[in-house]
């Protein structure tokens, strides 16, 4: 099956928007979730945000407010608008489709990831 595949990164300026995409034909169907993580280069990879199969949202503290998740099931598509980018918000982008075997057991496919680069 065909990995995520993240598009709709790039180059802004502070305070300037990006909207993320993510295709997950392979998998979307079979998930309980889909997420977008970033990762800088020497970071840990950390969440940004997740939407459950029945459509709710988390984001990480950071981002509430400004990054909106939100998902197209018929087209196995998950986006990521993200308003009022900052340089901290400088990092890959990767998109993550995760499937659930059962309680407490979890897998996670991971897309390539795209750069993100918000200058001042």
């Amino acid at each position: 099956q065909e990995l995520p595949v993240e598009s709709g990164g790039g180059s802004v300026q502070a305070g300037g928007s990006l909207k993320l995409s993510c295709e997950a034909s392979g998998y979307m169907a079979s998930s309980c979730g889909m997420g977008w993580y970033r990762q800088v280069p020497d970071g840990e990879r950390e969440l940004v945000s997740i939407i459950s199969s029945d459509g709710t949202t988390t984001y990480s503290d950071s981002v509430k407010g400004r990054f909106t998740i939100s998902q197209d099931r018929a087209k196995s598509t998950v986006y990521l608008q993200m308003n009022n980018l900052q340089t901290e918000d400088t990092a890959v982008y990767i998109c993550a489709a995760i499937l659930c075997h059962g309680p407490g057991s979890n897998s996670v496919i991971w897309g390539q990831g795209t750069q993100v680069t918000v200058s001042s």
